[in-house]
Order: C-alpha cells, then structure tokens, then sequence
C-alpha cells in the first residue's frame, strides 16, 4: 500500500472512531486498541493488507489517540539516541552517530502542537507564544526541548534526547573505546577518594552519559543531591539520594526555582556529595563555593571545546552572576575543581575521552594545569574509523592529599 493511501486510510478510521466513540465513557487502553483493530479489520476489506500493515495501521490510530502519534514509534525505537522536529513536515533521527531524515510527518501543525502540550504538561511546564522556549523530559526520562514560533521561524520545534533504559556503565564505555581499563580504575579511586571532578565537552560529546557512568563509583552508603534543570540522571544502586529539578516561572512571572536556589537548599541537607548536571551561568559561584566548603566529591558538566576553554567559561559564568576580580575567581576556581575530563566526538562520530586533566594551583595570574591522560590518535582504519587511546602522560600527579585522607593508593 502506498504511504498517501495508508495516511488517507488512518485519517478516515481515526475520523470516524472520533465520531463514534462516546468520549464521556473512561476507556482504558486496552478498551481503545480493541476497539480500533475492529474498526481497522472492517475497514481493510476493500484493500489488500498483510496482517503487519494492519498492526502498523492500528498502532499509528492508537498513538495518535492516547500516545505521542508519530513519534512514538520513534520513542520506542531503542536504536534511536537522538529525534529531530523542524515542523510537522520535516522529522530527523540519528541512529550509530549517523542522521537521517524519515518520510513520515504529522498530519497537521496543530497535532504537533498537541503532542508538545501532552509532554510538557506531564512535567507540570508551560509553552506558547509569550512564553515559546521550554525544556522537558519524557517519562522514560529522554530529555526534550521546545521552541514554537514566533522563534522557529519554521514551525515548532523539537529536539529529544533520548537516553539508554539502563544508565551506562564504565564497563560498556570500555567496551566502546571511550576509555581504558586503566583509565576506569583511576577514575574509581578518583571518586572514592572525593576529588571534585567536571565534566566537559561539545553537544553530544556524551557528558551526562559519563556522569552517569562516574556515578557507578560514589560508595551506596552516601547521602547524594542531584540538581538539574530537567531532570536526567540515572543514578542507581544509592539509596540516600535526593533529586531535585528547576521550576520555570508562572504566567504571573511568579514561582520561578532556578538551579542557583537548589544548589543552596541543598547545603542544608547535609549532602555529602552535590551533583549538578549541568552549569550554564551564575549558578557556577555557587557551585564552586559549595565545593570549597566541605562538600568534595561532586560532579559536574558543562559545555566547552577543551579544558582550557571550559575554565574561561567558568570565569565567565560566574561574572554574570557576581561582581569580582578575576583573580578571586580563578582562586576559587582552582581550590574548588581537582580533575576535568574533556570529552569529545571525533571526526569518525564517535565519542572518546580526549584528556584528563589535573588543576593543580592559581598562581602568577593563571591557573595550572596538569594533564594526566591524553588521547594520542595511531590512524584510521579502511573504513575511516579513528584508531587510539587515552594515554597516561610523563606528569605525575600533584595534589594527593585526598588519597592519602581516603587511606587509597595514589599510584597511577
């Protein structure tokens, strides 16, 4: 069956279901899916349909009705790390790095604007022409993001995350090459040993995805906060862990919870580690001052094309928020992170550990730096795959102190 005649056979069911159905009745699911195979089998006889175009048929009417219509295929698709929307007409994915547009589509902009309605509403957020920027989750806990006209100038738009059922873990990172069983191993002292670590990187680099995976690490018997401004983490195995997201502002422009206020909440929750998914401005000071004040061991990412790049934004970040001189702020800078590690997408697409890196002091003016691993490239294979590893460099570690509090062994 042609694509146009099965869309014109789905409108026409959909259509006459609407009509016929009593909408005051509270059908459960299964209610509506026997309801619409019925409908679906009757309606068919005229066309010549195997048994899995019918199902495809009989899905595409029931995500439509009571799910997110064509994207839930898409959402359900565990191959699909990334969803794409430029308007009802134009939908991308990317699949194993590589993006690809579909020829699927909403039927109108207004379906589309009703499907951005049910996932933000789920998450208790607002989107529409005042207020045309949101960012949500999904309850698998895919992160999206929303932006409507009169901003999109080519209708709304969403992009949607998506995220593994099961968080990564520091095994399958080896197993893909973004980092060495060596490498796995330090990083495990690292985190036991409370270093204060950020993580870095380009969009898509897989910053979350190795806070996840560092997570793994934190001992089960700690008491842990997560700040996000939509809420993504997957931390298991920790029993005493508090998660906390923002909140947007109201229609009044009233209500707003911003990151800045959870990370000082949260130093009266006697945490003792602060994970916060990601820094983006002012909240950066408070950040900082919350790792410098007895809460080692957290976590944080932030966008950057390297390490050094990543402590300019950081300067920056907390400049918009706090009138000081740069040196106090690389001061606190440098007593409050121990370790970046910077991630990055190679030309290959795929994702690798680029370096790690020690922040050793603040002094002369500059913060010091001490890169510890480095990712060295061999070459390429025939099929263009990028070829190396993450080696250790001849610098010894400086700052130690942590180890030898935690009573681990600092040799690398």
């Amino acid at each position: 069956m042609e694509l146009e005649e099965k869309e014109k056979l789905i409108a026409q069911i959909r259509k006459h279901i609407s009509e016929n159905l009593d909408l005051r009745k509270d059908f459960s699911d299964e209610e509506i899916k026997d309801i619409i195979t019925n409908v679906v089998f009757e309606r068919s006889r005229d066309y010549y349909l195997s048994v899995g175009e019918k199902k495809e048929i009989a899905d595409a009417i029931f995500n439509s009705m009571r799910r997110l219509d064509v994207l839930q295929p898409l959402i359900d698709d565990k191959s699909i790390t990334e969803i794409m929307i430029n308007g009802p007409d134009s939908i991308f994915i990317e699949r194993d790095g590589r993006v690809s547009k579909l020829n699927v589509k909403f039927e109108s902009r207004r379906k589309l604007e009703d499907v951005i309605q049910t996932i933000v509403s789920r998450v208790n957020r607002t989107v529409n022409e005042a207020s045309p920027i949101v960012d949500a989750r999904l309850p698998d806990g895919s992160r999206v993001n929303v932006v409507l006209p009169p901003i999109a100038l080519n209708g709304p738009v969403v992009t949607i995350r998506k995220f593994p059922e099961k968080p990564m873990t520091i095994e399958q990172l080896i197993k893909y090459g973004s980092i060495t069983e060596e490498v796995a191993e330090v990083l495990e002292r690292l985190v036991k040993a409370k270093y204060n670590i950020f993580i870095c990187g380009g969009t898509g680099s897989g910053k979350t995805t190795f806070l996840n995976a560092l997570s793994n690490f934190i001992p089960k018997d700690e008491r842990i906060v997560t700040i996000e401004d939509s809420a993504e983490l997957q931390i298991t195995g920790v029993e005493n862990i508090v998660r906390l997201e923002t909140r947007n502002a109201n229609t009044e422009g009233k209500g707003e919870i911003t990151i800045r206020d959870l990370i000082r909440t949260s130093l009266r929750m006697r945490p003792e580690r602060i994970i916060v998914g990601e820094v983006r401005g002012k909240e950066a000071l408070d950040m900082l001052q919350a790792m410098n004040t007895g809460h080692d061991g957290s976590l944080s990412t932030g966008h950057a094309n390297s390490t050094k790049d990543m402590l300019s934004r950081l300067e920056t970040m907390v400049l918009s928020g706090a009138e000081m001189p740069l040196e106090a702020i690389r001061q606190q800078i440098a007593s409050a992170i121990d370790i970046i590690i910077h991630l990055g997408r190679l030309r290959d697409k795929s994702r690798r550990t680029l370096e790690i890196t020690e922040v050793v002091e603040y002094k002369n003016g500059q913060i010091v730096l001490n890169p510890l691993y480095e990712f060295v490239e061999e070459g390429e294979t025939p099929e263009k795959q990028v070829i190396g590893t993450l080696r250790r460099t001849k610098n010894e570690m400086v700052n130690k102190l942590k180890f030898k509090m935690a009573g681990i062994s600092d040799k690398f």
